[in-house]
């Protein structure tokens, strides 16, 4: 019997090797591309702004096609990264077999594979992102004999000329269906895509943010993803992003990321949910209840939240997204169920009984729930984010909290059962997310050793994310533009496509 798993997948690689991604070798690739007249390999890798980049190929013979996929290709890795030197730049780009898909937009038959880089001496980039994910989640199992998985909640704004005849509210877009939605087309599209060439979607919908003026109006869409491994992670939130990009040119409607579009109104985020797993269990529940390594986990991720800001929250735009009342947090704290903490703890169908039987009295199969799906919530990232530093970070900040002799009293001390933003004397004593990207960048210094331990995060991106947060020279950024709708206006526009 096939594994339902192939049997179901979209992926059409999956489907005609008949195995799944990460079983892809050499081999499967070439007989691929032979058997369906695939004319070009694309290599993608992300560069240092967080985005895919792309070098083409011309399939002309099964020799090439096999040294190229043995060896890899050169790149200038000096305008890729801003720390790689012009005088030493090379850099190899070499293909990861399991990340192949078929190119779904380009017009000539073409494959796609995901790359890492590295150095002259052929060892691993250690600095280049998905290097640097690798080692924090493989210092993390060597550490705690746990694995971390993570999933992410892509909110994007679609952008519209004219008005319709089924308006929604400000801010009430969430969950709406067309055809007061007018984007649901295109964000099924968009999903069955990222589908097929291999993400993990949980479901789509659209989101609370709906924006009219007098030029149109702005949808805000959300498309959420299962828990898989930290790496897979990564590919899927970029290549979903760029997935997303391709449909919006292919009808002639920008669509953002960017943390804020219109001051007043919801940003998009991008929440990640992790799990710790150990031999293919949910470490995060104990019985009916959250354990306590999960609380230990949550306690380094608040410990660490300022400065994980500067891999979540990289532009200036991302701090008129972190303010009071706008769908963000703003201080430090964690809580079940509850959307205004930086940390929050979802229902996870602990203890809930056999709802579907209640609900279906005529079925006589057991369809208990599974509590294998409880996650926590990381609630401050947003579009700005270099996802793969990102979840680096939350990796560390996961084995920072597992390792926190404090860690649960850390954790109890900061928890929060009521909306804070209802109880001023509440966030007072509360700490608080930074304010700035310059502020980011000097929690960043201060945990500098914590990220840098076991040679997870090289001192050349800690310096090098520490310089281009500086750079904005935001200090104090909300308050100077206070009522400046126009330099507002500029800002947005500036960082509306900033990864």
């Amino acid at each position: 019997m096939k594994d339902p798993k192939i049997v179901m997948s979209p992926n059409k690689l999956v489907q005609y090797l008949d195995k799944p991604r990460e079983d892809f070798t050499k081999k499967d690739i070439m007989k691929y591309i032979e058997e369906n007249d695939i004319r070009l390999v694309n290599f993608r890798y992300v560069g240092g702004d967080g985005r895919l980049k792309q070098l083409n190929f011309v399939i002309n013979s099964m020799v090439q096609l096999d040294s190229l996929l043995s060896t890899g290709e050169r790149v200038d890795g000096s305008s890729l990264f801003p720390f790689i030197d012009a005088a030493e730049s090379d850099l190899y780009v070499v293909p990861r077999f399991k990340t192949a898909f078929v190119d779904p937009f380009s017009d000539i038959p073409a494959l796609n594979i995901l790359c890492s880089y590295y150095a002259s001496d052929g060892t691993p980039l250690g600095s280049s992102p998905e290097n640097l994910l690798r080692k924090a989640d493989r210092v993390l199992k060597e550490t705690t004999g746990m694995n971390l998985e993570a999933m992410g909640e892509l909110e994007y704004y679609v952008f519209r000329t004219g008005h319709d005849a089924y308006p929604v509210a400000a801010q009430r877009g969430y969950h709406e269906s067309s055809p007061f939605s007018k984007f649901e087309k295109l964000r099924y599209e968009a999903m069955e895509t990222i589908a097929g060439v291999g993400g993990t979607i949980k479901y789509g919908h659209s989101e609370v943010g709906t924006i009219s003026g007098e030029e149109g109006e702005m949808e805000q869409h959300e498309i959420e993803f299962d828990p898989v491994p930290l790496e897979d992670a990564a590919d899927e939130i970029v290549t979903a992003k760029w997935i997303l990009r391709m449909i919006g040119d292919k009808y002639n409607v920008p669509i953002s990321f960017a943390p804020k579009v219109v001051v007043g109104h919801a940003g998009s985020g991008l929440h990640i949910h992790t799990k710790l797993t150990k031999d293919g269990q949910n470490m995060m529940v104990e019985g009916d209840a959250l354990s306590d390594t999960a609380k230990k986990a949550v306690a380094g991720y608040l410990r660490m939240a300022p400065s994980l800001t500067a891999f979540g929250n990289t532009v200036p735009l991302s701090y008129l997204r972190l303010v009071p009342h706008q769908e963000a947090p703003t201080s430090i704290c964690w809580g079940d169920l509850n959307r205004s903490v930086l940390v929050r703890v979802p229902l996870g169908w602990l203890g809930v009984g056999n709802m579907v039987k209640d609900a279906n009295p005529q079925e006589t199969d057991d369809l208990e729930a599974e509590i294998g799906s409880q996650t926590v919530e990381f609630r401050s990232p947003d579009g700005s984010a270099n996802i793969y530093l990102l979840l680096a970070g939350l990796a560390v900040a996961a084995r920072h909290g597992l390792e926190m002799k404090d860690a649960l009293e850390y954790a109890e001390k900061l928890y929060c059962d009521v909306n804070i933003f209802d109880h001023e004397e509440i966030q007072v004593k509360l700490p608080q997310l930074p304010a700035s990207c310059a502020e980011s960048a000097e929690y960043l210094l201060k945990d500098r050793k914590i990220y840098e331990k076991d040679g997870v995060f090289p001192p050349v991106v800690i310096d090098g994310t520490v310089e281009m947060l500086r750079s904005y020279d935001d200090k104090d950024l909300s308050e100077r533009l206070f009522g400046k709708q126009e330099e507002i206006q500029k800002l947005v526009d500036e960082y509306l496509h900033c990864t």
